[in-house]
């Protein structure tokens, strides 16, 4: 069954006709272009199709479509500055060297924004805990985590 959904993405509200059964992920790629947005595993355990939901960080393959009906969503193609410079987490990354593939960037990136915007600080270990959900298999993680204290910023 199609349904409509109004929701804002990257800052501009969209109207959409949807698939009842379709993903999120499916509609950002598909419909809307937006391919930042990672096809993985399809069922929530890689984080390679994160994207902010109101402001948290959530898997999109999981998350039907008809859900974001309301909702404000942003890839990483809506992080940019109005000046056009690099994201603050998208530039630590840049300059931590915390990307190789790049296929579980923009999902770390994101995870990234979400943590930045909390305004908390966190450990080491907190930042691994959250970047739990993401799966790279070329960094090895070490350079993600400095990026991640780099803009996040850490405490004892």
């Amino acid at each position: 069954m199609i349904k409509v959904i109004h929701c804002t993405v990257n800052g501009m509200p969209k109207e959409i006709a949807v698939d009842e059964q379709e993903s999120l992920t499916d509609m950002l790629r598909q419909r809307l272009g937006l391919t930042s947005v990672k096809k993985g595993c399809e069922a929530g355990e890689c984080g390679a199709c994160t994207v902010l939901i109101d402001g948290v960080a959530k898997n999109s393959c999981i998350y039907l479509a008809v859900w974001a009906d309301g909702h404000e969503i942003i890839t990483v193609e809506g992080i940019r500055g109005k000046n056009g410079l690099l994201h603050p987490v998208q530039q630590a990354f840049v300059d931590e060297a915390a990307i190789q593939c790049g296929f579980c960037t923009p999902g770390l990136v994101l995870t990234g924004v979400e943590l930045v915007n909390s305004g908390k600080k966190y450990t080491r270990e907190e930042l691994r805990e959250k970047i739990s959900g993401h799966l790279c298999r070329c960094t090895g993680y070490e350079n993600i985590l400095n990026a991640l204290e780099k803009v996040v910023g850490i405490h004892s």
